[in-house]
């Protein structure tokens, strides 16, 4: 039997950046909150508080936590077992990290929409002393608000701060309640996606591979040059080797390895951990080390080179 799907809403930002008076209002709202079980998630007390009887519907439960190490898979199964819930409405804290959440979903709960929030007053500040928080917090929503904006801050710093961490979410700027404004700041690739084959530079590797991960259709059927260094074994089939590198997002302890699978005749051959450069074709393939389908790299030329002066890649 077919375990119920359970939609998730998830509100993230820090503390005081308006996570609250949004969740507030749209559970005042009827359209959205018609009478549906709902479990309101409380990770954070700020300065706002929750007026429940101002809720379209009594249909809400609150339930706070105040420690990270609450939330886990066995006691939100047991939220849903208790309470028959719905739908579940996520105010998360701004000091505790997204994936750590994720991991610990139940399996029938699916976030349908995440949101970040932001006072534009303060994020710069965040982002330069917390820069690792910043980027948890970017990474995944589909909207990201910057409330308390005014016309004295540079949209564009804003922008490339988020840019770097999310290239497909929306951007708002609230100057005042009901006054908004959307980012359309354009955001062009450093790189030729239409040339015959798309040099990919050192300095723009961070970049082209969260590219080629989240707009991934675009780029099949094309032609890549591309450096980095080659690992083999690991489960890899004979033929087939991830070319990579380590990229930084915000500091040295967020570096991790970024690659993709490519196909080479001869790819036991190669040096485990080496550096190559490859043309390859970019083909949309199910592969067991992605569990599913997605970009692998045909390699139709390939020869060992000397290490970067950098070795890893970084958004800058």
């Amino acid at each position: 039997m077919a375990m119920r799907e359970v939609p998730v809403y998830l509100f993230t930002g820090f503390l005081d950046a308006g996570k609250t008076t949004f969740i507030q209002e749209t559970l005042e709202d009827p359209q959205f909150n018609s009478g549906e079980k709902t479990l309101l998630l409380m990770c954070e007390e700020g300065e706002e508080e929750f007026c429940p009887m101002s809720f379209a519907s009594s249909n809400v439960r609150i339930v706070c936590v105040d420690e990270e190490e609450k939330i886990t898979t066995e006691y939100l199964k047991k939220l849903e077992r208790e309470m028959g819930i719905e739908r579940v409405i996520i105010e998360y804290n701004g000091m505790w990290m997204i994936d750590s959440l994720y991991q610990k979903l139940p399996e029938n709960w699916v976030v349908y929409q995440e949101m970040a929030f932001a006072d534009a007053r303060t994020f710069l500040t965040y982002n330069n002393n917390m820069r690792n928080l910043t980027v948890d917090k970017m990474k995944s929503p589909e909207l990201i608000i910057f409330k308390n904006f005014d016309k004295s801050m540079d949209k564009m710093e804003y922008h490339k701060i988020v840019r770097v961490i999310n290239r497909r979410c929306q951007i708002i700027y609230e100057y005042a309640k009901d006054k908004i404004e959307f980012d359309d700041i354009e955001d062009p690739i450093p790189y030729d996606i239409d040339a015959s084959v798309i040099e990919i530079e050192d300095k723009n590797y961070a970049i082209w591979y969260t590219d080629v991960n989240e707009e991934e259709e675009k780029y099949y059927g094309k032609t890549v040059d591309v450096r980095g260094r080659s690992l083999t074994g690991g489960g890899l089939d004979d033929d087939e080797f991830v070319i990579g590198r380590h990229i930084m997002t915000c500091c040295i302890e967020d570096i991790q390895f970024g690659g993709l699978v490519a196909k080479y005749s001869k790819a036991a051959e190669l040096e485990h951990g080496g550096w190559v450069q490859i043309t390859a074709d970019i083909r949309k393939e199910f592969n067991h080390m992605y569990q599913s389908e997605g970009p692998v790299l045909y390699v139709k030329e390939i020869k060992k080179i000397e290490p970067p002066e950098e070795d890893v890649a970084t958004f800058y």
